[in-house]
């Protein structure tokens, strides 16, 4: 009876361990499933943050977007280099463009100011229709030779020239003589 008892011991040991066993494989499958399953919802892009570190990145990015065969009313698309040369303060930049995209719902404008002084406005662009480019761009204040952190202040714009909203990045101006 002694010995039957140990069998019985040694069996539910054996069965106890096993059931363990499936268990552990299944917390580690549910784990494994929990950790890897991806909901089936994509997130929305988000706008990125302009700095002198990734300009070269957005500027990519904005062009690639040109491609887009239209753009969401309120959202637009506006290609530009960060850096305008100019070889003196009368000149008008030999490298200076400003595209608005083809794809763009709307009609755009720019100012450029100074960084430092929001006050001191550089530059008011004509509109730039949908498509259009503007090159050849000479400055209304006249700087003297050295750079010139600025902010361009795009205005996205409908039929009236009304405003609907704006967007403000950075760029370099640098008067060489």
């Amino acid at each position: 009876m002694a010995k039957q008892q140990d069998t019985n011991t040694s069996k539910s040991r054996v069965i106890g361990i096993c059931v363990a066993v499936v268990m552990a494989a299944l917390v580690g499958v549910i784990v494994y499933l929990l950790v890897t399953r991806t909901t089936g919802i994509k997130e929305e892009p988000r706008n990125v943050v302009v700095t002198q570190n990734n300009v070269e990145k957005v500027l990519d990015n904005l062009e690639k977007m040109e491609e887009i065969e239209s753009v969401a009313p309120g959202y637009y698309t506006v290609t530009m280099n960060p850096t305008w040369h100019f070889k003196t303060g009368s000149e008008a930049s030999y490298d200076a463009v400003v595209k608005n995209v083809e794809a763009n719902t709307n009609d755009v404008f720019f100012d450029i100011v100074l960084e430092e002084d929001e006050n001191k406005v550089l530059y008011k662009s004509p509109v730039i229709p949908r498509g259009g480019e503007l090159k050849d761009i000479a400055l209304e204040e006249q700087l003297s030779a050295g750079t010139y952190p600025c902010v361009v202040i795009y205005h996205l714009i409908d039929e009236d020239q009304n405003t609907l909203s704006t967007l403000r990045v950075t760029l370099s101006i640098i008067v060489e003589g």
